[in-house]
């Protein structure tokens, strides 16, 4: 279930003309380069990461977008070991974000993938990292930092629409499943609609 956070700032974002969150804690990845010319950012990918599979805490996802990351130490992270890969945002389970990457640059998050026949989205959307596993519940305090995240970034890129948001298994089926099943997508289009009517009526 989805519930409203107490926490005074989550929905007191702001993106400063430098594509940051003021909110986030910054930690810049080199994993990362310039949009193509005249793009047109009209997709949110939402996926679910935690390192080693369902354990959560620790830097092992900081360490990863920022090539830091000690390949040996985990027999998971094997398969890692020269991968450069980043997220625009990662959303902890408390709700924390951590940008990696400016929304004014390219992030390296989408891999292989295809969006109503639009090949390579990591050209033209946005990658949002939520702290998790496929079947393990997501946290309140991450659905209601995401919702506010993404009223922020509708609100900054109109060709991004409710409809536009999406998971990395709907860009990349049969290769990636995250977010997964625990993803509650019904009560976040819900909670998408009732936060864009309130503010329409302010």
């Amino acid at each position: 279930m989805i519930t409203h956070s107490n926490q005074s700032n989550m929905n007191d974002l702001l993106i400063n003309p430098n594509g940051v969150i003021e909110q986030a804690s910054l930690k810049l990845s080199p994993n990362r380069d310039s949009w193509p010319d005249q793009t047109t950012i009209n997709l949110v990918v939402i996926h679910g990461i935690s390192l080693p599979a369902g354990i959560f805490g620790g830097e092992a996802i900081t360490q990863l977008f920022l090539n830091q990351l000690d390949c040996s130490a985990d027999s998971e992270f094997s398969p890692l070991d020269g991968l450069r890969v980043s997220s625009h945002l990662l959303i902890d389970r408390y709700g924390q974000l951590t940008q990696f990457v400016p929304f004014t640059e390219r992030a390296w998050h989408a891999g292989r993938s295809t969006w109503q026949g639009q090949p390579n989205c990591n050209d033209f959307a946005l990658g949002i990292e939520l702290e998790g596993a496929d079947r393990v519940a997501y946290t309140p305090c991450q659905y209601n930092r995401l919702i506010a995240v993404l009223i922020e970034l509708m609100a900054t890129n109109p060709a991004i629409t409710e409809q536009r948001i999406v998971g990395h298994s709907q860009i990349a089926p049969g290769r990636k499943t995250d977010p997964g099943p625990a993803f509650n997508w019904p009560a976040l289009q819900r909670r998408l609609r009732a936060e864009k009517a309130t503010l329409q009526a302010t």
